[in-house]
């Protein structure tokens, strides 16, 4: 008695990577069955079996590809109760029978995991289907029933992904009914299938980055926003308007850009155009193809005509080589080349490796992960080769004119910003400063200033000269050195009011401040230093500033809307206004923290306000209450709130 028996199932050759057991019967703590997963790529059931008809079934499986059911009987034996001294002793002896009851080859790869079907109430007891959904590394998922006639196992379903850079799934499971399945795959991404009649037919799912979030920008009219992560793709999110619903649900409905280095910064250039930067030396400009804005159009229902005027002159698609990091524009003629079916074009190597894995496909859903992995693409129009270590921050004017760049550095020399020209693609300037990384830029809302805010704790403010013939010239007119710097850590962020009057920044040292007035006719030549000074008072925010953002709309009152975003996943909603010369505390009040619930786990990566009043997907005025911000963070996740102008 109190002795535990233990009985090694020996099938598996290979590790083993998942158990599941059920019981097979109408009665509860009845037929147990136990399926198992292992890394032979096996998947095996066993079963249980005991003198009141227990019946214990397990699948196993493994890396050797198969899938193992076994089936364990268990015999009880009562010994007659000796009576003694009036204790009563009673012994249960157990035989334990195992047997292997079936064995399913059909994945070609490491089995990740396998799962019964649970069980259904019907006709009010509860009944265990016959069904076993397995995952693999061969990019597949099975679902598997034993023959009505013969009982032997057969593969019934079998549903995955095709093509992409992908590794294969790694667990699944059943919907409570059994008319879903759904999947996790190796990048991250959630499959999910529905069964309709007799096929199963990918679903619409939510998705999204599956490491830090760096950077988030709304496109220019407000109507969709573009993210980039250290999981090295771009993604674009946009509302989808559903024709006879009212509720409006934001999916990624493209991915731009799947790279091979972790994504940084991004900047849009107008409306369907960016500039990425990632842990790499070079810039890269994309443009959306012709099929993602015929596809936009019909997702969010806007007409093609106010989208685009001249669409004929674009590319389909885009498609990325075999061995390369750049997407290649995919053009009408490119997708119709077939090769001849004779032995000698199939035996050339380009052959056997197309090129072209772009298919243009219309849509009017948010598409599913293996069409986002390559059908989304857009193509790249150009590299900006300059930077001598890692893009950090990328910044585009308003007039879609001017790009400025800047990477890692630990010397004044690489520190400098990089200003480009969206027309000719060529070095416009380089503004040598700072003497560590800039950490953020930002372009004042009239495109007659640039700011930029360091790591050595500075900002440094350039004005716009008149333009030269190749493109506008910046000369820096105001900054903080040691002894006005106020500021003791790294400075992460800034921003700047509607007005281009004032900028904000935001520190490690846990303050936000702002400065001003940057009016073109107060500051003359000369005395431009004295006369950006703090305008606010210093505002503790309570924790590391990693992200500030004020809002392009004020508040009915004439307040600057100010958000703050902290290294602890905290968001803060401000707002100020300057009452007198000079700086008060009673200029800010403090309007909404968002709770916990709601903010982010990790920090805080970036703010960004949608440029006008209103929300994506809703037929606001601009007239409306709401206003929209973006945010992303450390914890991998993107976030839209909705706010409510008239309750700040």
């Amino acid at each position: 008695p109190g002795g535990k028996v233990s009985i090694p199932l020996k099938g598996h050759t290979e590790a083993v990577f998942a158990v599941d057991a059920v019981y097979q019967s109408d009665e509860p703590d009845l037929n147990l069955l136990v399926a198992s997963a292992a890394s032979d790529s096996t998947v095996r059931i066993w079963s249980r079996h005991g003198s009141e008809g227990e019946d214990l079934f397990l699948a196993s499986c493994a890396q050797d590809c198969l899938i193992r059911i076994w089936k364990v009987c268990t015999k009880l034996k009562q010994l007659p109760e000796t009576e003694d001294d009036s204790i009563k002793l009673k012994e249960n002896i157990f035989t334990v029978k195992v047997s292997l009851e079936s064995v399913l080859a059909g994945h070609e790869n490491w089995v990740y995991a396998v799962h019964w079907q649970p069980s259904l109430s019907k006709d009010g007891s509860m009944q265990q289907p016959m069904r076993i959904l397995s995952a693999s590394m061969d990019k597949t998922v099975i679902i598997w029933e034993p023959d009505k006639e013969s009982g032997v196992w057969l593969e019934q379903v079998r549903v995955g992904e095709v093509g992409g850079n992908t590794l294969g799934f790694f667990d699944c499971q059943f919907s409570p009914d059994g008319s879903m399945i759904i999947a996790h795959a190796f990048h991250g991404a959630l499959h999910l299938w529905k069964q309709a009649t007799k096929e199963w037919t990918p679903e619409v799912v939510i998705s999204g980055h599956f490491n830090s979030v760096e950077d988030v920008k709304w496109d220019p009219e407000g109507e969709f926003i573009i993210s980039v992560g250290s999981d090295q793709t771009t993604r674009l999110f946009a509302p989808w308007k559903r024709k006879e619903e009212t509720e409006v649900t934001w999916h990624e409905i493209a991915r731009p850009q799947v790279h091979g280095y972790d994504l940084r910064c991004l900047a849009m250039i107008g409306r369907f155009e960016f500039v990425s930067g990632a842990d790499e030396k070079v810039l890269r400009v994309f443009r959306a193809p012709k099929n993602f804005i015929e596809n936009f159009s019909n997702i969010t229902g806007i007409p093609m005509e106010k989208l685009c005027s001249r669409s004929s002159d674009l590319p389909e698609g885009a498609t990325v080589p075999a061995l390369g990091l750049s997407n290649k524009a995919v053009f009408e003629g490119d997708m119709a080349v077939q090769p001849d079916e004779d032995e000698e074009s199939f035996n050339a190597i380009s052959n056997q490796y197309p090129e072209i894995y772009f298919q243009p496909l219309i849509l009017t859903e948010p598409p599913p992960e293996d069409h986002l992995l390559q059908n989304t693409l857009w193509p790249e129009i150009q590299k900006l080769y300059g930077h001598g270590y890692e893009v950090f921050c990328v910044a585009c004017n308003n007039s879609n004119t001017v790009i400025a760049s800047a990477c890692k550095a630990s010397k004044k020399e690489h520190a400098a910003i990089i200003l480009w020209s969206t027309t000719s693609w060529k070095k416009l300037q380089s503004l040598s400063f700072h003497n560590l990384t800039v950490t953020q830029l930002a372009f004042s809302p009239d495109d007659s200033f640039l700011l930029a805010v360091s790591r050595d704790r500075n900002w440094s403010l350039w004005r716009k000269q008149d333009s030269s013939e190749s493109g506008p010239v910046f000369t820096c007119c105001a900054y903080t050195d040691k002894n006005t710097a106020v500021h003791s850590r790294i400075i992460w962020s800034c921003d700047w009011t509607p007005d281009s009057k004032y900028f904000i920044t935001g520190s490690r040292d846990k303050k936000v401040i702002i400065w001003g007035q940057c009016d073109l006719s107060v500051i003359t030549e000369g005395n431009e230093l004295d006369s950006i000074k703090p305008c606010s008072t210093v505002l503790d925010a309570g924790d590391s500033v990693t992200a500030v953002g004020i809002s392009r709309v004020l508040t009915p009152d004439g307040r600057y809307i100010v958000a703050v975003g902290l290294e602890n996943g905290k968001i803060i909603f401000y707002t100020w206004k300057q009452s007198g010369k000079e700086p008060a505390l009673t200029d800010w009040t403090t309007s909404v923290e968002i709770d916990n619930s709601q903010s982010h786990a990790l920090a805080v990566k970036r703010l960004c306000w949608r440029h006008h009043a209103g929300r994506a997907g809703h037929n606001d005025e601009n007239s409306s209450k709401w206003l929209q911000l973006a945010s992303c963070g450390a914890d991998h996740s993107v976030k839209i709130f909705n706010v409510n102008r008239f309750a700040l």
